[in-house]
């Protein structure tokens, strides 16, 4: 009897990534674009530029100073989608190109980078 190995990590294939513009769905922000400045592949969601900001306060150290800070929290990424060069919302497929899977827009079916 085999036993699967429960730690080994692999890297799922998200419909975005870093770098890439996007625009909310759902939620408070819904409708705002802005630029993805982290993934979170573990808990699916990611870190946008200027969307889904909270307050967080923050106690005072020897190096830094306390005070309130807003700072951008994570969206879950069934809440946000790719932007394509039109500047419109589209969905993303994925294709064989010269023996490498690309993704490209549904909407349009050009290839993104």
């Amino acid at each position: 009897m085999s036993m699967k190995n429960k730690n080994t990590r692999f890297a799922p294939k998200f419909h975005v990534k870093k770098g890439d513009k996007v625009e909310v769905i759902a939620g408070k922000d819904k409708g705002k674009q802005g630029v993805i400045l982290e993934m979170q592949p573990s808990k699916n969601k990611a870190v946008v530029e200027g969307l889904n900001v909270v307050t967080k306060h923050v106690k005072p150290t020897e190096t830094e100073q306390g005070g309130i800070n807003k700072i951008p929290a994570p969206i879950h990424l069934s809440n946000i989608m790719l932007v394509g060069s039109d500047g419109e919302p589209t969905r993303v497929g994925r294709k064989l190109v010269d023996g490498k899977l690309v993704r490209y827009s549904k909407k349009t079916g050009e290839i993104i980078k």
